[in-house]
């Protein structure tokens, strides 16, 4: 069975009314973003700092997965499909994806600051003050921060070395190491972009399909589909 690795950006969570990390003026309640996405911001206005992230996870349970992340299901069936995504939202798994890998976090989990292997979901959507870890110390977002490591980038090169299919959906490439990811797919491996904007990227052997997630990834389905003599459902 073939091994397609899916990675999606911002754009894709986009259609489902989930807005991008940064607005249109980089500010947020005339806060930079990097203000309230830092460890030092963390621990110079924890209240701050959840506010920021309470509002996003409540957006991200709100929202609902659209076709862009139902059309890579469809998948499934018929491949050993793995996502990693730049999303902190759980839309790819609310969809249905199996096996879905966060390089930044997930917005609906929290985590203690003196061990970052202590990692519980949160119950509904507000982070306050009292909620402790097993220190009797304020649990953080379980997202990862401007200048931190990112714990999840070996296993993702590993899939990405091992893809026969790369599906990159809703990414500018800009953000690394994510955008890095790319140069670890080998040379015969099959590569598909859907982005509605341009993108800086070396297309030369990208098949560059520039429409929103939702028809750009039934389109990549159905040419994996033809690609492969499958009569999709």
């Amino acid at each position: 069975m073939k091994n397609i690795v899916v990675l999606s950006g911002a754009g894709i969570s986009k259609e489902s009314g989930i807005n991008t990390f940064r607005d249109s003026d980089g500010l947020w309640e005339n806060h930079r973003v990097e203000d309230v996405a830092n460890f030092d911001s963390w621990q110079k206005n924890q209240d701050l700092v959840r506010r920021f992230y309470n509002q996003r996870r409540k957006q991200a349970m709100e929202a609902l997965p659209n076709q862009g992340h139902k059309e890579l299901v469809r998948l499934e069936k018929y491949f050993n499909v793995s996502i990693i995504t730049q999303n902190i939202d759980d839309l790819h798994e609310r969809a249905g994806s199996k096996n879905v890998i966060h390089l930044h976090g997930e917005i609906k989990k929290v985590r203690s600051v003196r061990d970052p292997n202590y990692i519980i979901s949160l119950q509904g959507w507000e982070l306050t003050e009292d909620d402790k870890d097993k220190y009797q110390e304020p649990l953080r977002p379980h997202i990862v921060w401007f200048g931190e490591a990112v714990p999840m980038i070996e296993p993702a090169i590993n899939l990405c070395q091992k893809a026969d299919i790369l599906i990159i959906v809703g990414t500018s490439l800009v953000v690394y190491p994510a955008a890095g990811l790319l140069n670890y797919a080998s040379k015969d491996c099959v590569k598909y972009l859907v982005d509605p904007n341009d993108v800086k990227a070396d297309l030369r052997d990208i098949t560059f399909i520039k429409e929103n997630a939702s028809v750009g990834v039934r389109k990549v389905v159905e040419d994996i589909f033809n690609r492969n003599n499958i009569i999709g459902e």
